[in-house]
């Protein structure tokens, strides 16, 4: 598992959120729940994105802060291992 650090900035529209530690994940929300939902839906899908790309991830970094955030709060990412495997370039069928 590893722990990002997320922020969360109140604004009359709602909340913005990002992840100051993982580029590029930003999200929103109507409320504080909906934006903690919303921010670890994109912090799944940048991850998956990253680790498709064969790119590795961001460390996190536990010094990370934003001066302009009302919270600051860590954000946990666990990753999984499939158990589907597949071989590349797939074998001709012999039957």
């Amino acid at each position: 598992m590893l722990a990002y650090k997320a922020m969360y900035k109140f604004l009359d529209e709602g909340v913005h959120a990002e992840v100051l530690d993982f580029p590029g994940v930003i999200s929103w929300g109507c409320d504080l729940e909906e934006a903690r939902q919303q921010l670890a839906a994109a912090l799944v899908d940048m991850a998956e994105l990253y680790l498709e790309g064969g790119k590795p991830l961001p460390q996190p970094d536990p010094n990370a802060t934003n001066p302009e955030s009302d919270l600051e709060e860590p954000i946990y990412l666990l990753l999984t291992a499939t158990t589907q495997v597949s071989v590349v370039p797939q074998q001709p069928s012999t039957r």
